[in-house]
C-alpha cells in the first residue's frame, strides 16, 4: 500500500482496531468452546496480518490507550462521558489481543496518562523531524492533524491511503487545520463541546472563508459576509461559545511530545515465537491459523518470524516477463462471440471461468463466462447483469447453448482455477462440464503444499509477479458488497478476463515446475485430477438430515446445559460466569484449591481445555466444566446450526470438500465441516444419527481399519508388524504380547490399551514425556516403555531416524505415490521448532499415504457406480470413511462389492481392510 520507496515503520493505533474488530465481528459473536468470545482477537490479529502482507519490511508497532483517566480528563472532567463503559465481551479480549501482538514479535505500547493518538503524534513528530516515513493505521478522523509529508494515513477496512492532498480531498481542508475543525464543530463521541450552533458545513465555510480558529477569531467582523446560513448571528455565537472553542481546541490537540521509553528509529520487531502463537490460537480454536503455524507457511505473523528457509518449489526461480498490455474484449455483439467459439474449438488448451451470483454452488447462476487461449489476451461474455439501465448482452440461451457442446467434450482441453467449482455451479444450468485437464489450484498445491496459499491472487503475486483486481475492488464489502450479476460491464469485463488470462499464465508456469518431477505429475493426474468431477458429483447429491431429531437433540442439550451450571454454581459455591477463564481461575485455584497443572505465559493459572481434562480425572468441578463445554460445542455447532444449512432446493446439506487445504493431502470440509463430528460421545453419535436413509434406501459406511498402521508396517518393513498385519492379528494386542512378553491370549486389557496408546502415538512423534502424560504414568516408565517397544519393533525406529535424516537433507517427506509434503523448518536453529518439523516427517508419509488411497479409492468406486449404472451414491467422505446411500434391497451385496474395491485401491505389503457397516443412519452403519 506505501507510496514511498523506503520501507516506513508503521504505527498502528492499536484502539482503533479493537473497537473496529469488535463491532464488525459482533454480529458473528464468535466464542472458543469455553464460551470466551474471540470474535475481536480475530479482527484484530486478522487486520494486523494484512499490515504484515502490505509492508513486508516495515516495522510494525501497536499503541493502546492506558487504563484510566488521561489529562484530557483533568482538563475536562466530561471528556468522553457519553462513552458507554467497555462491553465484558471485549473487555476478556484485551488480553489474548495484547499476548498474540507480542508473539508475533510487534511493539506492545502503552503510556498512562496519555491516549494511543499521543503516542503515535509523538512518533509521528519525532519521525517527520528525522525524515523517516511513517504510515498510521487507523479510522480516526482526528489522525488527519498528523499528516505531511512524511507522515501518512492508512485505512485497512476501506483500503485508502490519504496523505496530504487526501486530506484536503476528504475534508476541504488541509491537515493544519484538522484541529481548528474540530475545534468549532465538535465531537458527540468524544464529548467535546465544540461551538453550540456550528455544523460541519458551517466549521467548513469559516475556516476556508478566513483560517484558523486564532484567525477566525481576530476577524469576526468578517463572519457576517460568508455566504452560510445564519451568518449574520453567527459572529456574536462565536463570541459567546469562545472559551468553548479553545477549550474543545486544546482537547482535539494531539499531544506531540510524550515522554517515551524509546526513539522512532529504536522501535523494531522480533521474530514471532510460533509455539507462544499456537499456544493462543489453540486456546482461542483458531484452527486453520494453528495449521498454518505447525506446518511451517505461516509468513502473515511476522517479516522475521518466516521461515528461515527457501521454498524450495521456487528457489533460483525467475519471474516471467510483465505483460504491460493486454487485450481484454468484452463480448455483447454475436458475431464477435461466435468468432471467439471458434478460436476455442481449434485451440489445444484454453483456461475458462464463470461468474456467478452465489458462492453456494447450489444457488449460484452463471452470469457470465470468460476465456483466454494466450497470455495476454481474453474475452468476457456476459448474460446475466440485471442492473439497472444494463446495456446490451447476450441473451443466456444463446451463449449456453452455443457452448454446451464444447464444455462437455472430453478432448477439449480446458484449464481453470479451482474448476470443481465451476463444474457445480454449471451443472444448475445442465452442463456436465468435461476435459477439465489442468487446475492451477491443484498444480500449486502439489508443487508446495506448504509453500502459500493457493487463491489466484496469491499465485499471481508468487509466480507472476501481478498485481490483480480483487473482487472488492469492484463489488464493495461487508454487507453492501454487490453480487457480480449487479456490477456494471465496464467494470466486470477487466476483472473477469483477467481472471481467465491470469489462470492460463499461471498454468504456463506452474506446469513447467511439476513437468520437470514425474512423481509430482503422476499425483496430479492419477489422484487430484480425477477426483474433481468425484468430488463435485458428492457434494451435489448431498446428505438427508432429520431437521426433527437435531432440534430435539438441541432442546435436550440446552436442559442438561441449564442443569450443569447450577451444579457447577453449588459445587463453587457461588455463581460466576463459566466463559470467563479468570473467574473459572479465580474459583479453581484460589477458592477451591486445586492443583496448578499449567500456567499462562504471563504467569496466571491455566484454565485450558487439556488442563480441565487432566482435573477432571480426580475433581468433580472440572468434570463438569468439560461436559458443559463439549456439550456448549455441539449445540452450537452442530445441533443447532445443521437444520438451518438444509438447502432449499434439495432438502439436503451441502459441504464443501477442499482439496488444497491441509499440508498432508487429506481432504477437509466446511459449511459444515463433516471431519469434526465427536463420536466418541453418546450425543455426538446422535448428531450422527440424525443423518438419515431416504425410504426405501440405507446408509452404508465403508471405513479402513487402521490404515496409518498398516502403512507404518508398509514403509518401515519391520518384520513383527508386517507378520501381525498379515496374520490378522489383533495388533495392539500383539503388540502388548511383544512389549510385556506375555503370550497373547493372556494380554490384559490394560496392556492393551498402553500398546494402542503407544501405536497410535509414535507414528505421530510422541515423545516418552507424551506418553507419559496419555497414559498416566511416570516418565521413565513411559521411556523404558518406548525403548523396549522399539527393541521389538526395531524397523519402526530404523524408518524413523531414516525419515529425520532424509528430510534434513531434502527439506521434504514423500507418501508412497511420490506426494511431497515440504518442511521449512526442519533445519531450524529454534529447537522447539526443529523438533516439531521432525514429528511431522515422521506422521505425513503415513498419513498422506491415507489421504492418497482414499482419494484414489473414491476415484474408482465413482468410476464403477458410474459405469454400472447403480443405483447408489456416494454422499460423504470423513477421514478414511466413505458414507453411502444405497436402495435397501441392495445393501449387502453393494457393502459386500465396496469394500473389496477399497481393499484394492493400493497394494501393500499388508492387506489393507475396510470395515463395511449398514443402518438406516450413519451412526448405525459406522
Amino acid at each position: 500500500m506505501s507510496k514511498k520507496n523506503v520501507a516506513p515503520i508503521v504505527l498502528v493505533d492499536g484502539s482503533s482496531y479493537l473497537y473496529r474488530a469488535f463491532h464488525a465481528m459482533s454480529q458473528a459473536d464468535l466464542r472458543n468452546s469455553a464460551g470466551l468470545p474471540t470474535g475481536a482477537v480475530r479482527g484484530v490479529t486478522s487486520m494486523l496480518r494484512r499490515l504484515v502482507k502490505d509492508y513486508p519490511a516495515s516495522t510494525i508497532a501497536v499503541i493502546f490507550d492506558a487504563k484510566g483517566k488521561t489529562f484530557r480528563d483533568d482538563i475536562y472532567p466530561a471528556y468522553k462521558a457519553n462513552r458507554p463503559s467497555m462491553p465484558d465481551d471485549l473487555r476478556l479480549q484485551i488480553e489474548p489481543i495484547h499476548n498474540i501482538i507480542e508473539a508475533m514479535g510487534m511493539p506492545l505500547i502503552v503510556v498512562d496518562g496519555v491516549e494511543a493518538d499521543d503516542v503515535i503524534g509523538t512518533y509521528a513528530r519525532e519521525a517527520t523531524e528525522k525524515g523517516i516515513e511513517v504510515v498510521i493505521s487507523t479510522g480516526d478522523k482526528d489522525m488527519a492533524q498528523l499528516v505531511n509529508k512524511h507522515v501518512t494515513l492508512v485505512n485497512t477496512m476501506t483500503e485508502t491511503l490519504m496523505d496530504e492532498e487526501g486530506v484536503v480531498s476528504k475534508f476541504g481542508i488541509p491537515p493544519a487545520l484538522i484541529i481548528d475543525f474540530l475545534a468549532l464543530m465538535g465531537d458527540k463521541v468524544d464529548n467535546i463541546p465544540g461551538v453550540a450552533g456550528v455544523g460541519e458545513k458551517t466549521a467548513l465555510a469559516l475556516l476556508q472563508g478566513i483560517g484558523s480558529v486564532d484567525t477566525l477569531y481576530g476577524n469576526l467582523d468578517k463572519v457576517a459576509a460568508l455566504s452560510v446560513r445564519g451568518a449574520k448571528t453567527l459572529a456574536a455565537k462565536l463570541e459567546k461559545e469562545k472559551e468553548n472553542a479553545y477549550l474543545s481546541y486544546e482537547l482535539a490537540t494531539i499531544k506531540l511530545d510524550v515522554e517515551l521509553t524509546s526513539s522512532i528509529d529504536q522501535l523494531s520487531m522480533t521474530a514471532a515465537n510460533a509455539p507462544l502463537l499456537i499456544d493462543y490460537f489453540k486456546e482461542m480454536e483458531f484452527k486453520s491459523w494453528i495449521e498454518e503455524l505447525e506446518s511451517g507457511r505461516a509468513t502473515q505473523f511476522s517479516q522475521q518470524g518466516a521461515s528461515e528457509e527457501p521454498d524450495s518449489a521456487a528457489e533460483g526461480a525467475t519471474l516471467p516477463p510483465v505483460i504491460d498490455e493486454v487485450d481484454y474484449q468484452l463480448i455483447v455483439d454475436e458475431v464477435d462471440f461466435l468468432q471467439w467459439v471458434e478460436k476455442l474449438e481449434a485451440a489445444e488448451l484454453f483456461a475458462f471461468d464463470t461468474e456467478t451470483t452465489s458462492l453456494n454452488y447450489m444457488e449460484a447462476r452463471v452470469v457470465g463466462v470468460s476465456f483466454s487461449i494466450e497470455p495476454g489476451s481474453a474475452a468476457y461474455v456476459p448474460f446475466g447483469h440485471d442492473y439497472l439501465g444494463v446495456g446490451n448482452q447476450l441473451s443466456e440461451e444463446l451463449v449456453l447453448s452455443t457452448l454446451k457442446p464444447l464444455l462437455e467434450d472430453p478432448d477439449c482441453a480446458k484449464v481453470g482455477q479451482n474448476l470443481k467449482y465451476d463444474r457445480s455451479v454449471l451443472a444448475n444450468h445442465d452442463i456436465d462440464l468435461q476435459g477439465i485437464r489442468y487446475d492451477t489450484m491443484l498444480e500449486s498445491y502439489i508443487l508446495n503444499s506448504t509453500g502459500s496459499r493457493h487463491d489466484m491472487d496469491t499465485l499471481a503475486s508468487k509466480y507472476l509477479g501481478a498485481s490483480t483486481i480483487k473482487f472488492e475492488d469492484i463489488a464493495g464489502k461487508g454487507a453492501k458488497q454487490l453480487t457480480f450479476n449487479q456490477i456494471h460491464l465496464e467494470e466486470a469485463a477487466p476483472y473477469a478476463a483477467e481472471d481467465a488470462d491470469i489462470t492460463l499464465r499461471l498454468h504456463n508456469e506452474l506446469w513447467s515446475k511439476l513437468a520437470s518431477e514425474p512423481r509430482l505429475v503422476e499425483v496430479f493426474n492419477d489422484i487430484e485430477l480425477p477426483l474433481i468431477p468425484v468430488l463435485s458429483r458428492i457434494e451435489r447429491n448431498g446428505a438427508l438430515v432429520s431437521k426433527d431429531l437435531l432440534l430435539a437433540q438441541s432442546l435436550e442439550i440446552g436442559v442438561r446445559l441449564e442443569q450443569l451450571q447450577r451444579e457447577t454454581y453449588e459445587l463453587a459455591g457461588e455463581e460466576f460466569n463459566l466463559s470467563s477463564p479468570k473467574q473459572l481461575g479465580h474459583i479453581l485455584f484460589e477458592k477451591l484449591q486445586l492443583p496448578v497443572i499449567k500456567k499462562t505465559p504471563k504467569g496466571a493459572p491455566s484454565t485450558a481445555e487439556e488442563v480441565l481434562a487432566e482435573l477432571a480425572l480426580d475433581y468433580p468441578l472440572p468434570k463438569l466444566l468439560m461436559e458443559y463445554r463439549g456439550l456448549s460445542k455441539l449445540k452450537s455447532t452442530y445441533t443447532d446450526k445443521l437444520p438451518q444449512m438444509i438447502s432449499p432446493i434439495t432438502g439436503r446439506i451441502h459441504t464443501s470438500y477442499h482439496q488444497a487445504v491441509t499440508a498432508t493431502g487429506r481432504l477437509s470440509s466446511s459449511d459444515p465441516n463433516l471431519q469434526n463430528i465427536p463420536i466418541r460421545s453418546d450425543e455426538g453419535r446422535r448428531v450422527r444419527q440424525a443423518f438419515i436413509a431416504p425410504q426405501g434406501y440405507q446408509i452404508v459406511a465403508a471405513d479402513y481399519s487402521q490404515i496409518e498402521l498398516r502403512i507404518m508396517a508398509h514403509l518401515s518393513q519391520d518384520a513383527g508388524l508386517l507378520s501381525a498385519f498379515s496374520k490378522g492379528l489383533d495388533i495392539h494386542r500383539a503388540t502388548a504380547a511383544e512389549v510385556f512378553g506375555v503370550p497373547v491370549e493372556e494380554v490384559s486389557a490394560e496392556q492393551r490399551r498402553r500398546a494402542k496408546a503407544t501405536n497410535f502415538g509414535l507414528i505421530y512423534g510422541m515423545s516418552a514425556f507424551g506418553l507419559a502424560k496419555q497414559l498416566n504414568i511416570g516418565r521413565n516408565e513411559a521411556k523404558d516403555y518406548i525403548e523396549t517397544y522399539f527393541a521389538r519393533y526395531p524397523g519402526v525406529q530404523a524408518y524413523m531416524e531414516n525419515v529425520r535424516t532424509d528430510a534434513a537433507e531434502k527439506g521434504y517427506v514423500e507418501t508412497l505415490f511420490g506426494r511431497r509434503l515440504h518442511l521449512p523448518e526442519i533445519n531450524n536453529s529454534n529447537a522447539m521448532r526443529r523438533q516439531a518439523a521432525e514429528r511431522t516427517a515422521i506422521n505425513a508419509p503415513m498419513q498422506g499415504t491415507a489421504a492418497d488411497i482414499i482419494k484414489k479409492a473414491m476415484v474408482d468406486v465413482d468410476d464403477w457406480l458410474t459405469a454400472s449404472g447403480s443405483d447408489a451414491k456416494m454422499i460423504m467422505q470423513v477421514h478414511d470413511e466413505l458414507v453411502f446411500e444405497v436402495r435397501a434391497e441392495d445393501a449387502k451385496v453393494f457393502a459386500q462389492s465396496v469394500g473389496t474395491m477399497m481393499e484394492h485401491a493400493a497394494a501393500l505389503d499388508v492387506p489393507l481392510i475396510v470395515d463395511v457397516g449398514i443402518g438406516e443412519n450413519w451412526d448405525e452403519a459406522h
